[in-house]
């Protein structure tokens, strides 16, 4: 059981990011301290040559770039497999859901799992405007995934796991709903003080929920 001080900082963080992504599912512009939308795609190389996302990349619309707001690229380690299943943890406005369901094709399938529901609508209607039908989106955070054992090819996450408060927990569930050989691609950002962590462990006062959100 959490302490009641970690309880209350998980409700602070929950607040502040769902406030975040509420904003962002209508337009990200303006919301984060790293490039979002078309721009944030391009700086973040998903249509360099040896990627061979610029044909993907071409076929979403203008309208549904303009909605990314995620930190890096998890397809820079390599892209899912034709007949591929995938699950995109923290999917967002769907982008990456869409340029993995390019990729693995029609024989394949990707799930989206997003815990806003601002965002969630965002993520159905890019798919709507794309024109792509391999893929669903789901409720659901990274600390618990509503999915068997066993059940994708590839997990991807641009942006998730350091919104995350137990990070151990999520990524022992990444690793449960993967099959064997299966490949976890992770896109992240890290804060490089020790501070929180240590306030975490309580030797310090308590980490600000507004870390978790920016």
């Amino acid at each position: 059981m959490m302490e009641p001080m970690h309880e209350g900082l998980r409700s602070d963080i929950e607040e502040q990011v769902r406030e975040r992504f509420r904003k962002a599912a209508i337009s990200p512009r303006g919301l984060f301290s790293y490039p979002t939308g078309r721009a944030g795609l391009l700086a973040l190389a998903y249509a360099a040559r040896d990627l061979n996302l610029g044909e993907t990349l071409s076929a979403l619309p203008e309208s549904v770039q303009e909605s990314f707001c995620g930190v890096g690229n998890p397809f820079a380690a390599g892209l899912p497999g034709v007949g591929g299943q995938v699950l995109d943890v923290g999917c967002g406005a769907g982008v990456d859901v869409l340029v993995a369901a390019l990729s693995v094709g029609p024989e394949g399938h990707v799930t989206g799992l997003e815990f806003s529901p601002e965002m969630r609508e965002r993520a159905q209607a890019n798919a709507a405007l794309a024109g792509v039908g391999n893929v669903s989106f789901m409720p659901g955070g990274a600390e618990e995934l509503p999915f068997a054992d066993a059940s994708f090819d590839l997990l991807i996450s641009n942006g998730v796991y350091n919104l995350v408060l137990h990070k151990r927990q999520a990524l022992a569930e990444a690793y449960r709903v993967l099959r064997p050989g299966a490949r976890l691609q992770v896109a992240d950002q890290i804060l490089e003080d020790a501070a929180p962590f240590q306030q975490d462990l309580g030797l310090g006062s308590p980490p600000e929920a507004k870390n978790w959100a920016t």
